[in-house]
């Protein structure tokens, strides 16, 4: 059971930070110093939340709304945590640090479910 949550959790940080930093990119951050910074902020997030959602999940049924409905609030908390931390250490100044965070964490959430829901529909 562990080993299984370890690669889950390390798989879905790796493709979090595959997806956040590509949206990072196109949204025209350049300096490695702030990808460093938005790849260092999923880094502390997004374990956080998995292992939290994962606890629901093992404690309430997953027909259950109760662990989805977690989610959403962990996942709106990453998102303002993300916010504060951007607001502190990101350079970058096209938009608001909290559209920023808003958006990478909507392109890392809804490829999330997509993988999640294909699997799901067409198997392993």
């Amino acid at each position: 059971m562990r080993q299984s949550l370890l690669t889950s959790l390390l798989t879905s940080l790796a493709l979090t930070l595959i997806i956040e930093l590509a949206a990072a990119w196109v949204m025209r951050i350049r300096s490695v110093l702030d990808l460093t910074f938005v790849a260092l902020a999923n880094c502390i997030t997004n374990p956080i939340v998995n292992v939290c959602f994962y606890f629901a999940l093992s404690v309430f049924s997953a027909r259950s709304p109760l662990p989805y409905v977690m989610l959403a609030g962990l996942e709106i908390a990453a998102v303002f945590a993300e916010f504060l931390y951007y607001k502190i250490t990101l350079r970058y100044l096209e938009i608001s640090k909290l559209k920023l965070s808003v958006v990478l964490n909507t392109a890392s959430f809804m490829t999330g479910w997509l993988i999640y829901f294909l699997k799901v529909y067409f198997g392993n």
